[in-house]
């Protein structure tokens, strides 16, 4: 029987395909690691515990315990539950039980403020806490805040307790107490899966409501040749927090492709990411920069290798050129640029060369792929649009607004608040331009961007400068007050342990890397503040020396 069009006033109506309506699932993600690669390992480091070593296979087990768990108390469909955890064995298990039994597990934030936190586990809506033991003394000053909390869980192992937090159930005896033999629920893919809250955006932090469907095509995607390029041969150990916009999705990414998964814990030391790097043969890690800025400090100063390591990921803030430099001259190590954030799931654009880019010239290529963050990737539309909304050229030139929508980019904050706009395009924030071959090219985030005398001046392109000069650790750049041109760029540095640098050498090297007038005014030597997630806290910064110039 052949199916025919069915014709109608307007002209031919939509032929339905004939293919399975299978929904996208976290859950169909374990499934398939656990049969499909279930030896490859998973090896964990947990707070005060000798380190966790298991497989794919044993993992979908205890990750059906834990749902059998959370449903013995209480949690259904749709409930969300809390999380305080690191990079663990454990953390890992929940980000597969809660939600592939329908329920929505909130990533809470250890590093911000206790009122932040309080607030985010409150508008979630959470029922139930899960915590580690390291963690029990701030649940305990969170408790009177949290009311809505009617359980407490600690993640830890089986007869551990929290002096603190009495009360609290055990991880290890809940799992005890069930046999695992639960069949994973089958619902709609739009189904809301992980709640995590941004607090890139002014006011109060807002939760960008991750689904199934969402989840699951990032996570295909992130593995593909343009981007991390991954095999079922790779080790991968993320390094970005898990609790952060999912550690930027390599949990599910490492489970689709089959690949050996390393979690760091809260370790994330120069020396303990070198061990667990040479020990477990690590090829593949992604984070912040100021994590690998550590790691090579380690490295210069103790003669240490990198092992197998190959590839590395490094987002959150512009990744300074020295760096990436460093990694590929010393030790063969290609960086990978990202840009995102936690409303797009929260891969962007990432850069990995191109046949059109390769063709200009290896030098050319090299200078692009360290200079620029990264090119568009399937799923991920790109716009850069002027003051009046008109969308500007991709001709690498000209700035605007960046704006994108796809299938994993926030349409609305939770519960109901707006984000993108009615045409879907979603206002990032940042400034910045396109090239011809895609790349995007970040000047400066809208609220950072620094106005001089009525001439823009990026923030990034002096960081990034004064970065590559021997000694500087952190380099930071703000806009401050000034008298007669209204806003004037301020350096805030923060020196290598034991290296003198001077303003004045400083200042000389700038100047053959930038244009004059965009030259800080001042250059100071403090302790560079970050964010709860590893950023440059330029609010504080701004706070802190408004009154320098004036």
């Amino acid at each position: 029987m052949h199916a025919t069009p069915q014709w109608g006033e307007e002209g031919c109506s939509m032929l339905r395909g004939l293919m399975q309506d299978a929904p996208l699932l976290i859950s169909g993600i374990l499934e398939y690691a656990a049969r499909a690669h279930g030896e490859r390992e998973i090896v964990s480091k947990a707070v005060d515990e000798p380190v966790w070593r298991y497989d794919w296979h044993r993992c979908d087990q205890r990750a059906r315990q834990a749902a059998q768990a959370l449903g013995v108390l209480g949690i259904a469909m749709g409930d969300r539950v809390s999380s305080l955890a690191w990079n663990t064995h454990r953390h890992l298990e929940l980000f597969y039980a809660a939600p592939g039994m329908g329920a929505v597990l909130h990533t809470a934030n250890p590093r911000l403020s206790d009122e932040q936190i309080a607030f985010t586990i409150a508008h979630a809506g959470s029922r139930i806490l899960f915590f580690e033991p390291n963690l029990a003394e701030l649940v305990a000053r969170l408790r009177p805040l949290l009311p809505g909390i009617e359980r407490y869980v600690l993640l830890a192992d089986r007869g551990a307790t929290a002096p603190d937090v009495a009360d609290a159930l055990n991880y290890e005896a809940l799992l005890a107490r069930e046999d695992g033999a639960l069949t994973w629920p089958s619902f709609d893919e739009k189904a809301a899966a992980f709640l995590c809250y941004t607090s890139g955006t002014t006011g109060d932090p807002k939760g960008v409501l991750y689904s199934h469907r969402s989840i699951v095509l990032h996570g295909m995607a992130a593995g593909l040749s343009s981007a991390f390029g991954f095999s079922a041969f790779d080790v991968i150990m993320p390094c970005s927090s898990m609790y952060h916009a999912t550690a930027w999705g390599l949990p599910f990414t490492a489970a689709i492709n089959g690949c050996k998964l390393v979690l760091p814990c809260d370790r994330m030391d120069g020396a303990s990411l070198a061990d667990l790097i040479n020990e477990e043969g690590v090829t593949f890690s992604g984070g912040v920069p100021t994590i690998w800025t550590m790691y090579l400090a380690h490295l210069d100063t103790t003669g240490t290798g990198v092992g197998n390591l190959k590839r590395l990921v490094i987002g959150g803030s512009a990744v300074p050129r020295a760096m990436a430099e460093t990694f590929r001259a010393k030790y063969g190590v290609t960086v990978l640029q990202l840009w995102g954030m936690t409303e797009t799931n929260p891969l962007g654009v990432i850069s990995t060369p191109s046949p059109l880019l390769m063709a200009e010239g290896e030098d050319f290529a090299i200078d692009v792929l360290l200079s620029k963050q990264g090119r568009m990737q399937f799923g991920i539309e790109l716009r850069i649009i002027d003051d009046g909304g008109v969308p500007l050229p991709w001709d690498g030139e000209q700035a605007g607004a960046l704006q994108v929508r796809g299938p994993w980019v926030v349409d609305r904050y939770f519960p109901d608040i707006e984000g993108a706009g009615s045409d879907g395009w979603f206002d990032t924030g940042d400034i910045g331009t396109i090239d011809r071959f895609g790349f995007l090219r970040l000047t400066d985030r809208a609220k950072d961007v620094i106005k001089s005398g009525g001439e823009w001046i990026s923030s990034i392109d002096i960081e990034n400068a004064a970065v590559g000069y021997p000694g500087v650790r952190v380099a930071a750049v703000v806009g401050v007050y000034h008298p007669k041109w209204e806003e004037r760029p301020l350096l805030v540095i923060e020196t290598h342990e034991g290296q003198a640098v001077t303003a004045d050498a400083i200042r000389a090297h700038l100047e053959t890397k930038v244009v004059r007038w965009w030259l800080p005014d001042d250059i100071l030597f403090a302790t560079v503040p970050l964010t709860a997630t590893g950023k440059i806290d330029k609010k504080a910064l701004r706070e802190a020396y408004r009154n320098q110039l004036a």
